[in-house]
């Protein structure tokens, strides 16, 4: 029977536990910044709508003041240079929204791209089977251990590899370590599709 050190043990259900805080907190983090994208998009719609009526309003202005006296089109330039101060205090908030936009644009990216993958083959490699599934060895919400039931055992696979290459550099670490059992699966929405050639 394949032997690890408990020290590597340990090390591997930190590693697990780390992963599983990681992808808890990025969950967390798309929601918020979904939620914030929501919230630019009716900013963004609302400063364009108040810009559209701004730029009117400061066309009509101009276009009234450029009928009247001189001294009417001095006035005229003290309101063009309020007006273009406007425009500057709206340019630096455009830009604010751009950037918040292109910031929201990665994190929804990143959101589809694990919804992609979570409907793709993976490749994982089991260490082992029970007939039992009392055995307790890591908890079913981390993302990094399958457990298969597989009429009639319970397979544990370690790794979530997206590349069959992946997999077995993998799993022939885990056999360097004494797991001389494990093996390269692959699986699609949470079922085992065939057991892999060994490399």
């Amino acid at each position: 029977m394949p032997f690890i050190e408990e020290s590597d043990l340990l090390e591997l259900h930190k590693d697990i536990d780390k992963a599983q805080i990681i992808n808890e907190r990025l969950l967390d983090q798309i929601k918020y910044k979904n939620r914030d994208l929501r919230r630019a998009k009716l900013q963004r719609n609302i400063f364009a709508g108040v810009t559209t009526l701004f730029l009117i309003g400061t066309l009509a202005v101009a276009s009234f003041t450029v009928g009247l006296t001189s001294s009417a089109k001095q006035n005229n330039s003290e309101y063009l240079n309020v007006s273009i101060d406007s425009l500057e205090v709206f340019r630096n908030r455009l830009s604010n929204l751009r950037q918040q936009n292109e910031e929201l644009s990665l994190v929804k990216e990143f959101y589809l791209a694990k919804q992609f993958l979570e409907k793709e083959t993976i490749y994982s490699v089991q260490v082992k089977a029970f007939v039992d599934n009392n055995l307790s060895l890591a908890s079913e919400s981390l993302t990094n251990t399958l457990f298969v039931k597989t009429n009639p055992f319970y397979a544990y696979s370690i790794g979530n590899f997206e590349t069959l290459e992946e997999a077995q550099r993998f799993r022939r670490e885990l056999v360097d370590m004494g797991f001389k059992d494990a093996f390269v699966a692959s699986y699609k929405e949470g079922k085992r599709l065939k057991i892999e050639d060994p490399d």
